[in-house]
């Protein structure tokens, strides 16, 4: 039986947080990991087994490549389906993007141009993914930095695609989606109205908070690296109010991959996101609501 991830603020669990996750911490509601970290390492994987018993947990895999002509990795596949298998988590997610090409692994989470080619590839390789997990995926906008020169969708319209087609739900990253259409060019808060209008609400299983940093490069102009190293911005924290004034109460997982700070700052991003979805939605009855079914349909 999945433990099922309350629609409350998860924290992204990392190595030198595995001690301290034990110990129960306002806010932290659940706990969200990369898989691939404990493919290998049995020893962090006892340790993720103690939290998993104190805390509901999601996958967010980094390295199915579900944008790869190569197709999925069927090993990778299996190793996965014996994680999920083992520690039955609520969630599990990987992005909308490639990292290998021609058998060569590339160390990046590389977007996709938006096309009917794409498209025939993602939806092969969620539907290969889901048959051998045996549940649903959640598939997460990536960040782009530069815009390809012609597409046949936009991003939200992709996205609502591929859900038609799979059956997958969406995990909606909410600081992608303004570090893409500051890159880009787009008014942020248009982008996002764009996959709240298109993405049917019981696609979108989880929503992701993050930090990015600012670059200015010499031409004058500004880019935004997506690098988790960073408390969520005020600009991040808006667009989430205004999602989660459309979706109601969604599980959301603060992440934070660089820079690591103490457990505490993180459980603070936690606190702040529950007073959000508390402000917009009451206060989480005990135990609901709760994600929906993550069995793969049909």
């Amino acid at each position: 039986m999945a433990n099922r991830i309350p629609a409350a603020a998860g924290v992204g669990l990392r190595f030198p947080h595995h001690g301290v996750a034990l110990r129960p911490t306002p806010g932290v509601n659940w706990l969200e990991v990369h898989p691939e970290n404990y493919l290998l390492d049995r020893g962090a994987l006892v340790h993720l087994r103690r939290a998993r018993e104190h805390l509901p947990l999601s996958l967010h895999a980094v390295g199915l490549s579900l944008g790869s002509v190569d197709g999925v990795s069927r090993h990778s596949l299996q190793r996965l389906r014996t994680l999920i298998d083992e520690l039955e988590p609520g969630l599990v997610s990987d992005h909308l993007s490639f990292s290998v090409a021609n058998g060569h692994y590339l160390p990046d989470l590389l977007p996709l141009p938006y096309t009917e080619e794409a498209l025939e590839v993602v939806a092969k390789n969620v539907d290969a993914a889901q048959e051998a997990l045996g549940r649903q995926l959640l598939v997460e906008n990536p960040s782009v930095y530069l815009a390809p020169a012609a597409q046949d969708f936009d991003e939200p319209d992709f996205l609502a695609a591929l859900v038609k087609r799979t059956g997958c739900g969406v995990l909606l990253d909410i600081n992608n989606v303004f570090v893409t259409a500051t890159n880009t060019g787009q008014d942020p808060n248009v982008l996002l109205q764009g996959f709240l209008a298109k993405l049917p609400r019981e696609a979108i299983g989880e929503i992701h908070l993050a930090g990015h940093t600012t670059r200015h490069l010499d031409s004058g102009q500004r880019l935004l690296l997506d690098d988790h190293g960073s408390k969520v911005g005020d600009a991040v924290w808006a667009l989430y109010r205004a999602a989660i004034a459309v979706l109601g109460r969604v599980p959301t997982l603060v992440e934070w991959d660089n820079h690591l700070p103490e457990w505490q700052v993180l459980a603070a991003e936690a606190l702040q996101t529950d007073a959000v979805l508390d402000a917009l939605h009451g206060p989480m009855l005990e135990g609901l609501p709760l994600a929906f079914d993550v069995t793969v349909p049909g």
